[in-house]
Order: C-alpha cells, then sequence, then structure tokens
C-alpha cells in the first residue's frame, strides 16, 4: 500500500535537525563536493562525502585530504569513515575533531566488494562481534558532541545475518542514527532490497532513529518505504545519478507539496553543464573535470533523444568549450520523457557467494589469522 500524502517529521541525528528526513548515501566517485552542491541546490537534507579510509586520512595523503574538504556552503558537513582497526578509527575521528572538519560522521559497514569481504572488511565485519564493536565505541568516544551514525547491510548471505545483533552493540555504543540497506553482501546490488528487515530493525531499535536503503528511484518510493517501515528517514544512493533534482522531489513529496521536478533536455543540458564546472573547480582541473563527467552522460540523459554518436563523443569530451559545442547541437526544447527517464539505474550486477577468510563464520571472535588478513582489508574501495 502506497500513502502519497506522507508529511514527514523532522530527523534528528544527534545534535543536528534535518527538515527533510533524507540523507545522500556515499558513493565512491561520485560523492565528491561537485554533486554535494549541486544535489544541495536542488534539495534538503544530508549530503555524505565518499568514504574515506580511516588508515588514509590519518597518513594525511594527499587525495584523501581533499576527499574531506567541504565547500563553504556545505553545512552540515558529513564524513563517512571506513576502518577495519579501532585504534586507527580513533586516531581517525579525534583528528577530524580536533581539525573541525565535520560535522557528522558515518562509519561504513556495507561494503560487498570481495576485495574488501575476502579480508573480513566492509558486510563481512559485523560478523566479529567484538570487533564491529571496538570500533563503534572507539569512534563515538573520540567524536564527543559529535553525532556518530553507522550504515550497514543485512549481513553476509541470507544464512548469516548480522544487522540486529550490530544495530543493538551500535546503540548501546551511543550512535545517534543507524542505516540499513536491505541486502545481503551476497546480493550485491541486484534484484530488490527487503525492506521488511528495514521494519524489523525499527521494532527492534527504539532509542535512536532508523533510516532504510535500497531501491528509491523516486519520491513514491521514499514514501512508500517510510511507510512500509516506519522508517524514520532514507538514504538514496543509486536513483540520484545523473537526476540531482531527485533531492527536490524528496523535499516537496515529505512536506506534503505538490511539485516535481520534471526537466526538458534543456534543463538536463544545463544540469550537466554546471556538474561539468563544478567538478573543474573542484579538481582544481578542467582537464580532471572533463574526464570525470563522462561516467555520468548516461546517467543524465537516460530517456531523452541523444543519439549514440554524440553519447560517445560526450564520454570523451576534454574539455569545458569542447563539451560546450557538443551540448549546443543538442535541441533543447525537448520536452520531459516521461517514464523512459526514469527508474533504476548505475550497477547492479548479479548474486554471488560473498568470498571470506578461511574459516571467517566459525566464530564471532576475532583471532589469529583473522587478525592478520582484516588489516589488509582497508582498501580505498566504497560501497554498501
Amino acid at each position: 500500500m502506497t500513502s502519497t500524502s506522507t508529511r514527514a517529521r523532522p530527523l534528528q541525528i544527534g545534535s543536528l535537525s534535518l527538515d527533510v528526513p533524507v540523507v545522500l548515501a556515499p558513493m565512491a566517485g561520485i560523492t565528491n563536493t561537485a554533486f554535494r552542491r549541486l544535489c544541495r541546490e536542488f534539495g534538503a537534507g544530508l549530503y555524505v562525502c565518499e568514504m574515506i579510509t580511516s588508515r588514509a586520512l590519518v597518513e594525511r595523503t594527499t587525495e584523501t585530504m581533499r576527499l574531506i574538504s567541504h565547500h563553504e556552503s556545505e553545512v552540515p558537513r558529513s564524513i563517512q569513515l571506513y576502518g577495519v582497526d579501532p585504534t586507527t578509527v580513533r586516531e581517525a575521528v579525534t583528528m577530524i575533531v580536533a581539525e573541525d572538519r565535520a560535522d557528522h560522521l558515518d562509519l561504513n559497514f556495507g561494503c560487498p566488494v570481495p576485495k574488501v569481504t575476502r579480508k573480513g572488511g566492509g558486510a563481512a565485519l559485523p560478523w566479529k562481534h567484538d570487533l564491529f564493536r571496538g570500533i563503534v565505541t572507539e569512534a563515538v568516544n573520540a567524536a564527543g558532541s559529535i553525532p556518530v551514525t553507522v550504515k550497514m547491510r543485512t549481513g553476509i548471505d541470507k544464512d548469516h545475518l548480522t544487522y540486529l545483533d550490530a544495530a543493538r552493540f551500535a546503540q548501546d555504543a551511543g550512535v545517534s542514527a543507524i542505516a540499513l540497506h536491505a541486502r545481503t553482501a551476497s546480493e550485491f546490488y541486484s534484484g530488490h532490497s527487503d525492506w521488511s528487515a528495514i521494519a524489523t530493525l525499527k521494532e527492534a531499535i527504539t532509542d535512536v532513529p532508523v533510516l532504510g536503503n535500497g531501491d528509491i528511484w523516486s519520491d513514491s518510493d521514499a514514501l512508500d518505504m517510510m511507510y512500509q517501515t516506519g522508517c524514520d528517514g532514507v538514504v538514496v544512493g543509486r536513483g540520484c545519478l545523473g537526476r540531482p533534482w531527485l533531492f527536490g522531489d524528496l523535499a516537496a513529496a515529505f512536506r506534503g507539496e505538490p511539485q516535481r521536478f520534471r526537466p526538458g533536455l534543456g534543463q538536463v543540458i544545463d544540469t550537466f553543464r554546471r556538474h561539468a564546472q563544478l567538478l573543474a573547480e573542484f579538481f582544481d582541473s578542467e582537464e580532471r573535470g572533463c574526464r570525470d563527467i563522462r561516467k555520468h552522460v548516461a546517467w543524465y540523459f537516460k530517456g531523452y533523444p541523444v543519439g549514440s554518436d554524440l553519447r560517445t563523443r560526450l564520454a570523451t569530451v576534454e574539455s569545458l568549450e569542447q563539451l560546450d559545442e557538443l551540448l549546443a547541437s543538442l535541441d533543447a526544447s525537448v520536452p520531459y520523457p516521461g517514464d523512459d527517464a526514469e527508474g533504476p539505474r548505475g550497477r547492479s550486477g548479479h548474486p554471488k557467494r560473498p568470498v571470506l577468510p578461511e574459516g571467517w563464520l566459525d566464530s564471532h571472535v576475532i583471532a589469529g589469522r583473522d587478525a592478520h588478513d582484516i588489516h589488509e582489508a582497508e582498501l580505498n574501495t566504497s560501497g554498501g
């Protein structure tokens, strides 16, 4: 059953109050300052940077320090950390707090990528109760008054679910909210997420907000998730690829307002061009900005009459001048194409057997070979 008249309550995450209960999910190579600024211009909510590896942050690598930068217009500032060692996570959080680099911190326990899970990281990590509790506890203690949240998957596979135990540990440790991507690691991004797990989590966790993630492609999907699960807010990932205006639709929907953004091709062109400009500013390089905008071409122009030859040329653009020439060849008067421009986008993949360290599932306690493998899992790989 769908509720199309839901008027959401503000979302309180620790000291942060969000008028609209919407969070941009961290996505590697996507949710940099440029994209966050663009989404914020259309809507409201909390916009989280792409995942930062705690070890790289402590080592102050050049790329990591650039990734955690925020434009002055970004308030509140949000950073997601990935870590496998409680001490390193504590050091990373301590650094962020001491240097006043964020107003909100999220911990990633949802990465399903085999090269991470085979070492015990990402979505595999909550299976080890002591390690999970150690990381969350150290982060919360080091953060002080800055709210810390966690994002996780339902488990490793359907026979090894972790989300309920992990959520209780996180609640006891003092996190300010828990977000659940309602898929297991083995499901990757395939099929449809199991929203019933979000409802189950909401029933189990009563002290902090529960946020739902998975298959929110439109404002009506967000309303449906809230209505069906009772969750306190939604986390939006792939649904906003090439559609930063989705956050405007979500804000309107949650405020009970009727307007929706249905862009003609001219509006898409303008937004795409602004995204490219913001990327050039972010990278401090027009060439890098143009290289990065290439990956967004198919998402922005999904459903619009843009021929394959022109799409190919846009996907190899090298300068803003060249980009302008190509965009000028499009008919900006073409109206919004309807359903062809909507629906799923981004990676999906197929279910796969999760790759884990040998003997990982034998115990919920980290020991021996596990302790060696886990430190090799701290890679610059995002997802969840």
